[in-house]
């Protein structure tokens, strides 16, 4: 198999200009599309070097990977919303557009569930399916907001994280359509702790929803 590039673009949202990292396969159509977030210690590069942008485009997906308002290389862009409270829902659904994805997978770590929450209970038509791994803003939304919807979502944690790991599970398991991935001796960030785990499991999730 030819070595998957990953290529640096810029996409424009809400007339700001955001840094992203994008991966697709060499020789077919991609089966699926997925926005990668990140949490409040990271950016795309953390995908990149993980290898997760790659491993995705070798398996057939299409992978982008944002640098959210403020941080990494989108540092001059201003968030929507101060850290730690929900932002409006339409940013996550403009920075699709400005990608031409008409739906997609979003992975979404830590602080960028004050992005991906609003966006999963206005929005959900887009999303293909959820992957939080122990986001922020959990416990601003009712259980009734997260029973009515349908989006097939992957709620991923490690055991170690006992703060917003036990927070968000408690609160993301009233999704009406979800899935477990517990990983084992795991902290927060538990992709890094456990990339082959996290890859595969991934992988797993990702063939049962095309």
């Amino acid at each position: 198999m030819a070595a998957v590039q990953v290529t640096e673009e810029t996409i424009i949202v809400g007339g700001q200009t955001l840094f992203s990292r994008q991966a697709k396969p060499t020789q077919q159509a991609p089966r699926l599309s997925l926005l990668l977030l990140h949490g409040i210690r990271f950016s795309s590069e953390t995908w990149l070097n993980l290898q997760t942008l790659s491993k995705l485009a070798e398996a057939g997906y299409h992978a982008v990977a944002i640098d959210l308002p403020g941080f990494g290389r989108s540092k001059d862009a201003v968030a929507p919303a101060p850290v730690g409270e929900p932002a409006p829902g339409s940013f996550l659904k403009d920075v699709l557009e400005a990608l031409k994805f008409d739906q997609a997978v979003v992975i979404s770590p830590s602080l960028s569930g004050m992005y991906s929450l609003p966006f999963l209970f206005q929005h959900n038509h887009l999303l293909k399916a959820y992957i939080p791994v122990a986001p922020i803003c959990t416990e601003k939304f009712p259980p009734a907001q997260y029973a009515s919807v349908k989006t097939p979502t992957l709620i991923v944690y490690g055991d170690q994280d006992v703060e917003l790991g036990e927070v968000s599970l408690n609160n993301l398991k009233n999704l009406s359509n979800h899935k477990l991935m517990m990983m084992k001796g795991a902290g927060h960030a538990c992709y890094l702790d456990k990339p082959d785990e996290w890859h595969q499991r991934l992988l797993d999730f990702l063939k049962n929803i095309e």
